[in-house]
């Protein structure tokens, strides 16, 4: 097992690696809207924070060699699913097809008072 880290996503906010490969397939943690310059909820509602959360795994999947188009499995997590159909569309611009596998979950609470959470597993090129 191999960590991987990028700068581009804001560093882990507890006891958790962004992300691990393990035989071929990289298992990202779980990103919420943070800025990574300054480690807060970014501002502007659910939407910017789908935007953020979206770059934030982009980077994460980078430092590891892969892209979007090698994700095959994502969870998402909405504080309330009337935000469903806007964070539907912005995820939904990040991919091509074929389109992940997908769950999407309310919680009752996510980190940080956040309003979206995603987390994914991809398979691809390089995870050394």
């Amino acid at each position: 097992m191999k960590r991987v880290n990028s700068d581009g996503a804001p560093a882990a906010i507890g006891p958790y690696s962004q992300a691990v490969a393990v035989d071929g397939a990289v298992y990202l943690s779980g990103q919420i809207g943070l800025d990574p310059a300054t480690g807060q909820l970014v501002p502007g509602g659910v939407e910017a924070e789908a935007r953020r959360v979206m770059e934030n795994l982009k980077a994460v999947l980078a430092a590891a060699g892969l892209r979007f188009a090698d994700v095959a499995r994502t969870t998402i997590y909405l504080a309330d699913l009337a935000d469903f159909a806007a964070v539907n569309e912005i995820y939904g611009a990040c991919f091509g097809d074929p389109r992940p596998a997908r769950s999407t979950i309310q919680a009752a609470a996510l980190p940080r008072g956040a309003r979206v959470e995603i987390d994914a597993i991809a398979v691809g090129r390089k995870q050394d």
